[in-house]
């Protein structure tokens, strides 16, 4: 009689990883921002770089049991062929992309790695599932530190008319939305009628001014740029402070598509001039150049507020360094590391007063603590009547979520 020995069924490794949960651990080299890379550095990855990177993220966490990664440093072979059966998968999933040209087409010299020709290696990039997936896992990270497990819209006090009835109900108005408060209207028609007689149907003449309607919170919304510190001292002095910011971004704007789909967010970077990117770039952003032109990054976000039609308006600045840098008329940068140069501070703080004047407020993170940067946030809050916070690249996130996630009680001016 033929005997069968029965072994538990193992698919093949790469098949059974948590590609969530690999691309969560390799969050930070995803989105590196050139720390401990040489400056203006290449912000994509090659095939090998993106090997080291996952062969890393398995080595610092539980994605597989230490026996089956035996299995794979057995043989160089065997670990190669699941490095690449993985990278396989990324890209399958939508998680990665090679590197694309500003057209949206792989580069030649791309293509011909790929195909094994004589060009350089293929080069990855995050792709835009992949980093509206670390926006996700960002967020939901920071708000577990929070201890948040519910999110809703911007509160005020005012009441508007609309589907969900949070509030009293009021007379009908023209305009309002013409959610009925049913019983209420049809005592008013019976209060109005009951000394006249009812139709032959013995119906109820329903009047105009008969009409209650039901409200509910009125909701505002807000419309925030956040202006990212991208000069080189970002990635200085021993850390990295860029990638923390980066995330916190990404955080926010899974938030606001998620919980506030009425409101909007932009990215806006400065450095030595200032520009606006869209979110699906931010992952592959590296810092550089040097300077801080703060005034320019004022500028871009009060140009990309003025298009938003939107009840609050706000700019959440992330930075670690004083100004440092101004775009003059005629396009020509100017730049002075060296203190607070007055003709620098004199023409931000002209734009910090703009801003006030299009009630447009700033609040301000910083990640540094120079007397010099504390002096000129402190003057940037007084004005727009802003917070400014103290923080870290450490609970930088966490700072800004929970200011962002304050309840407005400021009345919406109709």
């Amino acid at each position: 009689m033929p005997r069968f020995t029965y072994h538990k069924h193992r698919p093949n490794l790469w098949e059974d990883l948590d590609l969530n949960e690999l691309v969560n651990a390799m969050s930070d080299f995803l989105l590196g921002s050139g720390f401990g890379e040489p400056a203006d550095g290449d912000n994509r990855a090659s095939q090998e770089e993106l090997k080291e990177a996952i062969l890393n993220a398995l080595m610092t966490s539980n994605l597989l049991p230490d026996e089956d990664l035996q299995r794979l440093f057995e043989s160089d072979q065997t670990l190669n062929e699941f490095l690449e059966k993985v990278i396989e998968r990324l890209m399958q999933e939508g998680f990665i992309q090679p590197s694309q040209n500003g057209t949206g087409s792989m580069d030649e010299s791309d293509a011909q790695g790929e195909a094994g020709g004589a060009g350089p290696p293929v080069k990855f990039e995050l792709s835009e599932k992949g980093t509206d997936f670390l926006g996700y896992r960002a967020l939901r990270d920071l708000m577990g530190a929070l201890g948040k497990s519910a999110m809703g819209s911007h509160d005020t006090q005012d009441l508007a008319t609309g589907v969900e009835a949070s509030g009293p109900s009021k007379p009908y108005e023209f305009g309002d939305t013409l959610n009925l408060d049913v019983s209420e209207t049809l005592l008013n028609t019976i209060r109005r009628t009951r000394s006249l007689e009812t139709d032959e149907q013995g119906g109820l003449d329903v009047d105009y001014q008969d009409l209650v309607v039901r409200q509910t919170e009125y909701r505002s919304s807000c419309a925030t740029v956040v202006m990212l510190d991208c000069s080189h001292s970002m990635i200085l002095y021993g850390e990295d402070r860029f990638t923390p910011a980066k995330k916190v971004a990404l955080a926010l704007s899974h938030l606001l598509r998620t919980q506030y789909p009425g409101d909007s967010l932009r990215i806006v970077l400065f450095h030595d001039s200032a520009e606006e990117i869209p979110l699906s770039m931010l992952g592959r952003v590296k810092v550089g150049p040097h300077y801080t032109n703060t005034r320019e990054g004022l500028r871009v976000a009060q140009r990309i507020l003025a298009r938003e039609r939107k009840d609050m308006k706000q700019i959440v600045m992330v930075t670690d360094g004083k100004p440092t840098a101004l775009t003059l008329d005629d396009g020509r940068i100017y730049r002075n590391p060296f203190g607070l140069d007055p003709k620098v501070i004199g023409l931000t703080l002209k734009e910090v007063i703009n801003c006030r004047r299009q009630n447009i407020m700033i609040n301000t993170f910083m990640l540094a603590r120079d007397y010099e940067l504390v002096a000129f946030v402190a003057k940037v809050s007084e004005l727009t009547r802003g917070k400014a916070y103290f923080t870290s690249p450490y609970d930088l996130g966490e700072a800004v979520l929970m200011d962002f996630l304050k309840k407005k009680r400021n009345r919406v001016t109709h």
